[in-house]
């Protein structure tokens, strides 16, 4: 046990990484021919994005988990406050009030790193309950849905109001994975989840048969939004129809990096996957998502060793938001999702989203290690 490093690295979650860190450049590369040159150069930024970013993962590893469990709480305050401060402070992008501009070098997104504070206090939440009652009743399970959702609600509203629909979903989604697994009885999940989709069903329902009821209740702005939210439907749009000729004609090969046959809107960030596919072809798009589901297994394995109920609640919520986003991605590059402006993680070009999976590496290395020093102590 003394011959185990404290900063030990699986190498198998650090190598699918490099492969993603090489794709990303390559991809970010071949985005930026297609965008005005005032941008600059973003696979440079991303590349220095990138080395910022491993130097947090390994700060995360000396630090380790034990720092961002105990202060929580505090961690939490601090992002709600950063979203709050967003509606007199924050800068308009693409529509949206989600970012903070430094003296107009860059910018930082709270909501992208909300979604780890979000993992973390959700984890504390449920081990200091399952801890504190070791046969839970109903009312006392039913409590613990509430008090999830009532902390999951407010980043919930606060990002909404940017508005920032695509992170919003992101929140429930791990909400729904880090109780799904908490071990509460299926029949409080199930009521709740039927809540939920009876309340989604009303919603979409006053939108498709009233929309004059709709703008009354939520606003034109709001209605708008969803419109555009569901274009995927109707398959309509410049930017989903560019894309997916884009992707469909790139062949087993594809037309090489840097040479992106079409235009389409967002190619460095939300589009990233249609860029990256029309440069690679059917090859190169199998490679990156065999590639995505070596890394997810490999999550899936961190959980399956560790016997520490919160390192499997944290790897849960992590693996839950990533499948989620690698999904819904995918997904809205071929028409078969509602194009939400998710990022493509580890892929898209963006610091705050960059920075906030790069720390969720950091932690994912701290109980990798928990895991290994596990499997080792069994073995002595």
């Amino acid at each position: 046990m003394k011959n185990i490093s404290r900063y030990k690295v699986e190498y198998s979650i650090l190598i699918p990484l490099f492969f993603l860190f090489i794709i990303s450049i390559m991809s970010i590369y071949s985005a930026n021919q297609m965008l005005p040159s005032s941008v600059g150069n973003l696979a440079l930024k991303q590349t220095i994005w990138y080395l910022f970013g491993f130097a947090i993962a390994y700060f995360i590893m000396v630090i380790k988990n034990d720092f961002f469990i105990k202060y929580c709480w505090i961690l939490y305050g601090i992002g709600i406050i950063s979203l709050i401060l967003l509606f007199p402070f924050g800068t308009i992008i693409n529509g949206a009030k989600s970012w903070y501009s430094f003296f107009n070098l860059f910018t930082i997104q709270p909501s992208e790193f909300m979604k780890i504070i979000l993992i973390i206090t959700i984890a504390k939440i449920i081990n200091d309950f399952n801890i504190k009652y070791h046969k839970p009743t109903i009312k006392q399970e039913i409590y613990l849905f509430i008090k999830v959702g009532i902390i999951t609600f407010i980043p919930v509203l606060l990002t909404f109001l940017q508005p920032d629909t695509g992170i919003v979903v992101i929140y429930i989604v791990i909400m729904f994975v880090m109780l799904l697994i908490s071990g509460i009885r299926w029949q409080v999940f199930a009521v709740f989840f039927g809540i939920l989709i009876i309340l989604i069903s009303i919603f979409f329902g006053i939108y498709y048969w009233n929309s004059d009821l709709f703008i009354d209740l939520f606003g034109t702005n709001f209605f708008y939004r969803i419109d555009r939210l569901l274009a995927w439907q109707k398959g309509s749009g410049m930017q989903l129809n560019n894309a997916i000729v884009a992707l469909g004609s790139a062949g087993l090969f594809g037309f090489g990096f840097g040479h992106t046959p079409i235009y389409f809107p967002e190619p460095q960030t939300d589009f990233i996957f249609s860029v990256y596919a029309s440069n690679t072809g059917l090859i190169g798009t199998l490679f990156l998502i065999m590639l995505i589901i070596f890394f997810n297994l490999k999550l899936i394995n961190i959980a399956n060793r560790t016997t520490n109920k919160i390192s499997k609640y944290i790897t849960a919520g992590i693996l839950g938001m990533l499948l989620y986003q690698q999904i819904q991605s995918i997904g809205m590059n071929i028409g078969l999702l509602p194009i939400t402006g998710i990022t493509f993680p580890f892929i898209s070009y963006g610091g705050s989203s960059l920075l906030s999976y790069m720390i969720m590496v950091g932690i994912i290395f701290n109980l990798s290690n928990e895991s290994l020093r596990f499997t080792n102590v069994n073995k002595k």
